[in-house]
């Protein structure tokens, strides 16, 4: 049997979600703590992979198991024995071929920024203290439909085999001292939300026009685009399944 598990994590102290040697992952706590708590061992394949210090607000995976779970049991014991850092929301049984990774057909990120120095969210949201022209970077998010190639805002030798992504929505939206950038799409590559959030401060700061946001792109070079945004203002905060009901 099938299970998709949906959980949060604040990625502060994991060199992201894939295991990786050497290095602490969410991927590896998790199942860890499955494994100890069910008593036989579980991989599980997650939604996708975050880099270091990415936090995630909604994530899914799944794993195979060949007994019926109580779900309100073990949810209350992986809570209990896993970090307060990660906190687990679900675990949701679905049909033998659902796969958390390809069948999700759209997420959504959020970039944080706090334009006035702030002791409390330090590790949460990234501070940039110079004017940024709100209403000149919205209409650069406009200029993102026009385009499914984003090459240039990929990290080089990557293994995909495409550059293309479907991007449904992008705006920022300023509330006083915070900024936030969203975005989603069906699918998106290495880096780059980060890679578009520093291109666009970059407009936001008069660097560089829209025209230029426009040839950027159509250049496919990484090394044109804007520096990347640091990881801690970062969160995946959804991921629709066209099987599972999402709550707003």
């Amino acid at each position: 049997m099938r299970y998709f598990i949906k959980f949060a994590y604040n990625g502060k102290n994991y060199f992201g979600y894939q295991i990786q040697p050497n290095a602490v992952s969410v991927q590896e706590t998790l199942e860890k703590a499955l494994s100890l708590l069910i008593k036989n061992s579980i991989e599980i394949v997650g939604a996708g992979r975050t880099d270091s210090g990415v936090h995630a607000k909604e994530m899914y995976a799944h794993f195979d198991l060949d007994e019926e779970i109580n779900v309100p049991v073990l949810v209350k014991k992986l809570n209990s024995f896993l970090p307060k850092d990660i906190v687990i929301y679900d675990i949701i049984k679905v049909h033998d071929d659902a796969h958390a990774r390809f069948d999700a057909t759209k997420r959504t990120y959020e970039y944080y920024i706090h334009t006035f120095k702030d002791a409390f969210i330090s590790d949460l949201s990234w501070y940039h203290y110079q004017l940024l022209d709100v209403e000149q970077m919205n209409r650069a998010c406009k200029t993102l439909f026009e385009y499914i190639d984003f090459e240039c805002f990929s990290k080089v030798n990557t293994d995909v085999h495409t550059f293309n992504c479907k991007i449904h929505e992008a705006h920022w939206q300023q509330n006083g001292n915070q900024l936030i950038f969203t975005i989603s799409a069906d699918r998106f590559l290495r880096n780059m939300v980060r890679a578009i959030v520093g291109t666009m401060v970059n407009i936001g700061l008069g660097k560089i026009s829209i025209d230029d946001f426009k040839n950027i792109i159509e250049s496919k070079n990484r090394s044109k685009a804007g520096f990347s945004v640091p990881a801690h203002g970062l969160y995946l905060v959804k991921v629709e399944y066209p099987y599972l009901k999402t709550e707003n």
